[in-house]
């Protein structure tokens, strides 16, 4: 098995990196356009827009490993970020996942890198999930943050079992409209570049 080396190790980093600020940005519209829900559709709407970039990271670092290491970082920035203790596990199980399905299968191409973008993607649900598996502990950990009853009432006043369903088709439709989209714009101006073809 080739080993990751240096410069994947880099490229890898360049691309989580921009990988967390088009996250951010999407956050960002959604918490003005539509309060309330921007949290619980995140993954969803960043799964839309986050596709080319995880194009050109798998055919920039064709190796086992760098998505791992990306749904990893992105994991640990949700725990830094103040994220619910838990909410780093899901990105990593996701993102290894991920990782064997685009690597380790003989998929066609464009359907296992199809497959895998969405099991990436709802590796996002993460800093999701504790609201309506674990919320007591949640409500605990956002009040010794000093949060106060006002602002737990705004977290979970959307948090309905209606509301997670549609959380998890907007990532299923996010992700793979998002990835056809990305098949586009790669093969328009990318794959000159850093070959594999998506056709």
């Amino acid at each position: 098995m080739q080993r990751l080396k240096i410069q994947h190790l880099i490229a890898t980093g360049i691309y989580t990196a921009l990988y967390f600020i088009l996250m951010a940005l999407c956050l960002l519209v959604l918490r003005f356009t539509i309060p309330g829900f921007h949290n619980l559709l995140l993954p969803g709407v960043t799964a839309l827009f986050t596709g080319l970039i995880y194009l050109i990271l798998i055919a920039k670092v064709q190796r086992f490993g760098a998505i791992s290491i990306m749904g990893s970082v992105i994991g640990l920035l949700f725990l830094m970020t103040g994220h619910f203790p838990l909410a780093f596990l899901p990105n990593i199980v996701a993102a290894i996942l991920a990782d064997f399905i685009q690597f380790k299968t003989n998929l066609p191409i464009k359907v296992r890198t199809m497959l895998s973008y969405t099991v990436f993607s709802y590796g996002l649900v993460g800093p999701l999930l504790p609201l309506w598996f674990m919320r007591q502990a949640y409500i605990d950990a956002l009040l010794a943050r000093g949060k106060d009853q006002k602002y737990i009432h705004f977290v979970f006043e959307h948090v309905t079992q209606q509301m997670f369903i549609v959380s998890l088709l907007a990532i299923f439709i996010g992700s793979i409209v998002g990835i056809l989209f990305a098949f586009h714009l790669y093969q328009k101006h990318f794959a000159t570049r850093f070959g594999q073809i998506y056709e």
